[in-house]
């Protein structure tokens, strides 16, 4: 696996009450990109914060039809990850806080 593809399978962290509180069962949620595998998802998590993945899993979220006025129009979907950090591991996303 490249080191360049594993760089851009991460986007964002989701920051949540939801995931907040898949944060205190030691699960941390990321979007990723639409193309983006479980195991790819677990050697970017793995690479760039040096933890231990123990499970991934992986939400489709369909885009939203929306309608401006007379326009119709479709919001994009999105790709979540659910990844649960081994016991003892953890992911500071928000280092100054």
């Amino acid at each position: 696996m490249n080191k360049e593809r594993l760089l851009k399978v991460l986007k964002a962290p989701l920051v949540s009450e939801k995931s907040a509180a898949a944060g205190e069962m030691s699960q941390v949620v990321f979007r990723v990109a639409s193309d983006a595998t479980k195991p790819e998802i677990r050697r970017a998590v793995e690479m760039l914060f040096e933890v231990d993945v123990e499970d991934v899993r992986v939400v489709n979220i369909k885009g939203k039809n929306k309608r401006f006025g007379q326009t119709l129009g479709k919001r994009s979907g999105t790709r979540k990850a659910y990844v649960r950090l081994k016991e003892g591991q953890d992911i500071d996303l928000m280092p100054g806080a």
